[in-house]
This record gives C-alpha cells, structure tokens and sequence, in this order.
C-alpha cells in the first residue's frame, strides 16, 4: 500500500472532530448563530486549551517542549530516522480573537496531530523527526499586534521584548504566561527547521466558488498599518462660521477617500490583491455640537507586492501634506506594523499540490490576504500553507464553519505532504 493510500486510510475524522470540539469548550460563548469562543493569551481558557494540547501530545508519544514565551512542541522521532536530522514542523494557534471562531488556528494545530497519529498508523517510512508547533499570540488579541510566538521562533523579537509586553491593564506577557503555568525556557528556533507547513481555514469564499477542497497558497501579503493623528481645533458649532473652522473630521474624510482612490489605481494596474482599508476611528470630543478638534486613524494596507504597499503608503503622506496646507491641520503619522509579503516555498507547494492530486482532491492555487504565523516562519526556512474551504468566508465570528469532512480531507493532504518532506 502507498503511504498515500494509508494516509488516507489512517487520519481519523472522528478523532479531528472530538480534538476541534473539545478546544471549543475552552472560552466558549453564548450565541444564537454557530459556535463562538475568545481565547486571549494567559487567560483561563487560553490555559485550559494548553493543557488539553499537551495531554494530546503525550498520549500520542510526543516530546513536548515550551519555551519561554509559551510556544509548545511536540517532537516525533520515528524508528529509525537521526534524531539529529532538521524536522519538519507544522501547526498554527489556538487563541482566538474576542468572540471567534473554533476552527482559526485550531485546525492547524490539530490537523498537525492527527497528521502525525495518521503517520504512526500508517508505519510510515519517513526519515525526519516531525514536530507539532501551537504558537503563542498569533491573533494579537491582548499582548502585541499579532503573529507574536512566531516573530520571536523566527529571531524576529527577542525573548526578552516579547515578554515585556503589556496588556491595557498593565500585565506582562511574563506575568500572564507564569500565572498559568506556560512560561517556558530557551527560544524555539525556526531556522533549524527543514520545513514548515501550516494548514488553516480560508477566511473566504474562493475555494467553495470554485468547488476546490485545498487551496495550495502561492505568497501571503504584506501588511503596512498607519498610525495617523490629524489635529485642528474644536469649536462650538453654532457660533463658529464655515470660514472660521478647522474642522479635523472633515479632514480625515479626504484621507480616508485618497485611501479608497490610491487603493483602487493599484487594482486598476496591477489586479485585486491589494487592499487598503481605514477600519478605525477615533474623534474627539465626539460631540454633536462641538467642531471636531483631533481625529486618530488606523490605516491597513495589504497586497502581494511590497511595491504596490509603499506606493499607497507614499499617496497618505502626500495627502496629509496637502491637508496641512489647504486645511490649516496639524498631522502626525507612524507605521508601526511593517511585514513584507512571503512567497511559499515551491518545494512546499510542490509536496501539497502532488499530494493532492495523488488523492484526486480538486486543488486551487491561490494568495492568502490573512496574516499567518507562517509569514515569519518563510523568513528562515522553506514553508508552505494550505487552506481548507471556509463556509460562507465567515471567520473571526461565531458563524466561521468547515465541515467535518473537509477539515479531514485537508488533513489527509497536510499528513501527504509532510512525509514527502520527511522523505527527502
């Protein structure tokens, strides 16, 4: 029999199934639409879905290891591969952002299990040890901006950065970590990884438009976010004139607009996978007869190509000049959130796509918009990402749902591809 062919055989649907549930009690919420969980980093339900993972991990006779900033492993040697050889790793995350789903991250993570038990099933003849990864702080949800574990696994931050960080009630990353028992030892050091492979829920809808059950992602986009502060001057607004304003609000309307227009010159020239999007707002006083007086945005700009992310970034500050002079604003801006695009590996992207299509599982190349941990991790080894088929594109929402069986098939290709990587 080929290891195709007991792969198929050997990952257990049921077995996925009663992992992703079980995780989904930890953090559970109350809704009327699907099934919600917020799982934020240090807190109660984060420990409980640890635990549960490093119980999993033991029963299925892997070493398990967490470092200092909370990421787990789980290490599998086979019989009779060099327990010194560069393993091949997979996984994703299991917090979540407030009010989200149970499959985001949780499927990597699991699915990364099942492959490995799927393996052991199967006697596979695999050379390389295999590890089984959960990243800390993927979602960004209390401590940082986001893909956190991963930055400092791939040398990105330091430990001692990392662990620093501070929630808004003024609890460190180190406090929360050791209060539940996950502040490990040492830096888990991505670079001495042979490969990476994540597999993920889409977050959209291109797979089930297009019937496909994986999608094989090509690059990850890059992700520019601003920072802009646009100050005027508040006024009452019955005794200030029209001429007499400097209204801030009506200059953070232009901004917002000229990120609309440069986003869409971009689409025009180079194709829909660039995105800009201003998804915050702050106005003070935030009175309805007050002359707004300062406005904060966040801006967020996304696409495959670094290029086309500069180039809208340089259209913000040419606009916020232009505001200065015509609308009398002071402006401030920053970007402290800069990640370029990652390109997959083509060996990775080669192993999920042939592994696919040994099992006849229609396939569908395609970019990720999301961030991943996996963008950091392509920064040191060779990685790849797969996507299993999101219902209705819901994520980060209670209503975020793949079914069973698609969440076993995208496995049965993840458990392929990892032991033609551990084979190599």
């Amino acid at each position: 029999m080929s290891t195709t062919e007991s792969v198929h055989r050997c990952v257990s649907e049921e077995r996925l199934r009663d992992d992703i549930t079980t995780n989904a009690e930890f953090g559970a919420i109350r809704t009327d639409e699907g099934h919600g969980r917020t799982v934020l980093t240090g807190t109660d339900a984060n420990r409980r879905a640890r635990e549960y993972l490093v119980d999993r991990l033991d029963a299925a006779g892997l070493d398990v290891r967490v470092d200092a900033v909370g990421n787990i492993t789980g290490r599998w040697v086979p019989d009779g591969a060099d327990p010194t050889t560069r393993a091949v790793a997979c996984g994703s995350h299991l917090d979540s952002v407030p009010e989200g789903g149970i499959f985001d991250g949780v499927l990597g993570v699991y699915g990364g299990l099942e492959a490995v038990r799927a393996l052991q099933a199967a006697d596979a003849d695999v050379d390389r040890p295999i590890e089984v990864v959960c990243f800390t702080e993927e979602e960004g949800g209390r401590f940082s901006n986001g893909v956190l574990g991963s930055s400092v696994a791939s040398g990105k931050r330091s430990v001692e950065d990392a662990l620093a960080l501070e929630d808004g009630d003024g609890v460190t990353l180190d406090a929360a970590l050791t209060d539940i028992g996950f502040r490990g030892t040492d830096r888990l050091d991505a670079s001495a990884w042979d490969s990476w492979l994540e597999l993920h829920v889409e977050q959209g809808e291109r797979l089930q438009d297009a019937g496909a059950a994986v999608g094989i992602v090509s690059a990850i986009t890059g992700t520019i976010r601003c920072a802009v502060e646009i100050e005027g001057e508040a006024d009452h607004s019955g005794s200030t004139t029209m001429a007499e304003r400097t209204d801030a609000l009506t200059a953070a309307s232009e901004l917002v607009l000229e990120v609309e227009r440069a986003t869409n010159d971009v689409v025009a020239e180079n194709g829909d996978t660039v995105v800009g999007t201003v998804g915050k707002l702050d106005v003070a006083p935030n009175a309805i007869n007050v002359v707004p007086g300062r406005v904060e945005l966040g801006i967020d700009v996304r696409d495959v190509e670094y290029e086309s992310m500069e180039w809208i970034v340089a259209r913000v500050r040419d606009c916020l000049s232009t505001l200065e002079t015509d609308r009398g604003v002071e402006t401030t801006f920053e970007r402290p959130y800069d990640i370029a695009p990652s390109a997959m590996s083509e060996r990775c992207t080669t192993a999920l796509r042939d592994a696919a299509a040994a099992m006849d599982v229609p396939s569908l190349s395609l970019h990720s918009g999301a961030g991943h941990d996996t963008m950091h991790i392509a920064s040191v080894t060779e990685a790849g990402l797969l996507f299993a088929p999101s219902r209705g594109g819901f994520s980060h929402s209670p209503r975020e749902w793949t079914d069973w069986s698609s969440c076993a098939t995208a496995t049965r290709v993840l458990t392929a591809g990892l032991a033609t990587l551990a084979r190599e």
